[in-house]
């Protein structure tokens, strides 16, 4: 007699995730689904440094020093682990509101405003919130159906909300947020000192070969270096001036974000509440502070009922996919936000206040 031996198929929670991303080795990688700049970028890299490793490495190491292709080896494994890191990574990506949770805000704001007369603009739904005396703005997302924790924002291409947003990067193929932002910096600084190294060599390569050949021989001979120095010369622009930029806004403690909408340096010269005041302090926090963990349990598995149903919407999706609301309490209750009392001064808020959970960590 024989027995049939029956295996259920596990359904992991990423392949049921809302937005628009993609998962590869089991959940463990997840990228935005726009990828094809990030293979330009990856073919740039390895294109170039193959041929400068092929042809130039040899020549110099003999001619100049053994150390030149030990030091741009480092370089070039550094600038792709930095990217590969940045772009496999969740940037923090913040949960989606239950249905229960999401219900409840929408019951809160309808007996707070009241009926809205058709025809009428409803008033903009956004929670006063003060951090190192300075009032910021819980704005609500009407996708995730929550109230976005400070300095996070909703990409519209990734389709979620992420925190500490700094913008998505089509170059490596994801958004770039709180949990990969250091790792993005890593990889454009290391990538102009390699652009910049391998740039000079080239030149340096050219300059010995043309004292024995000539100029005009040396450029026939070698194509794959001539490749290599317009490759380089048209990328050290953009990757040194990115890099610059951004090791501008380390050292305020600010997003590509924040500058774009003119956050901190508007009309009313508000002040960012999340600056130390101190360089040092800044670049600290955003390049050697502690990495918060994903929220997202990607590798979960889903219960047989809820795998086995395929759900009708996004909103029905987020039920058994995310963590439960206390997670906002965590992104509330942060060191970013030392100080959470509203000010005597203020008028209290007009807006409904967000999930009793979110409730809490105002207090």
């Amino acid at each position: 007699m024989s027995v049939m031996v029956v295996r259920k198929k596990v359904t992991r929670k990423w392949e049921k995730l809302p937005g628009r991303n993609t998962f590869c080795c089991d959940g463990r990688v997840m990228m935005a689904r726009q990828k094809g700049i990030f293979y330009l970028t990856l073919f740039l890299i390895l294109g170039t440094c193959t041929l400068f490793f092929a042809f130039e490495c040899r020549y110099l190491a003999v001619q100049l020093s053994p150390a030149i292709p030990v030091f741009a080896a480092m370089l070039f494994l550094f600038s792709m682990a930095t990217l590969l890191r940045t772009s496999f990574s969740d940037p923090g990506v913040i949960p989606r509101a239950l249905p229960d949770e999401a219900a409840f805000i929408e019951m809160e704001i309808e007996a707070t405003n009241g009926a809205v007369p058709q025809g009428q603009r409803p008033p903009p739904r956004i929670k006063n919130f003060q951090i190192n005396n300075q009032i910021v703005k819980l704005k609500y997302c009407y996708t995730c159906k929550i109230f976005r924790p400070p300095r996070a924002s909703h990409c519209s291409i990734c389709d979620n909300c992420v925190e500490r947003f700094d913008h998505h990067c089509p170059w490596v193929g994801n958004c770039v947020g709180k949990r990969n932002y250091r790792y993005f910096y890593l990889f454009i600084l290391s990538l102009s000192l390699l652009t910049i190294y391998v740039f000079a060599f080239n030149i340096v390569y050219v300059a010995l070969k043309s004292l024995k050949i000539g100029f005009l021989e040396t450029l026939k001979e070698t194509p794959g270096t001539v490749l290599e120095v317009l490759i380089c010369f048209f990328t050290l622009w953009s990757v040194v001036g990115l890099t610059g930029f951004h090791t501008f806004l380390v050292a305020l403690n600010q997003t590509t974000n924040e500058d774009i909408k003119g956050s901190w340096t508007g009309k009313n010269r508000v002040q960012n509440p999340y600056s130390h005041g101190n360089i040092v302090k800044n670049c600290c926090e955003v390049l050697c502070g502690p990495l918060p963990p994903s929220v997202l349990d990607r590798r979960g598995i889903l219960p047989l009922e809820e795998s086995a149903s395929r759900p009708p919407s996004t909103q029905e999706t987020s039920s058994s996919l995310l963590p439960q609301s206390p997670v906002l309490t965590e992104y509330l209750s942060s060191n970013e936000m030392p100080d959470t009392s509203t000010p005597e001064q203020m008028p209290p808020p007009v807006h409904p206040e967000p999930p009793q959970e979110v409730a809490e960590a105002e207090k």
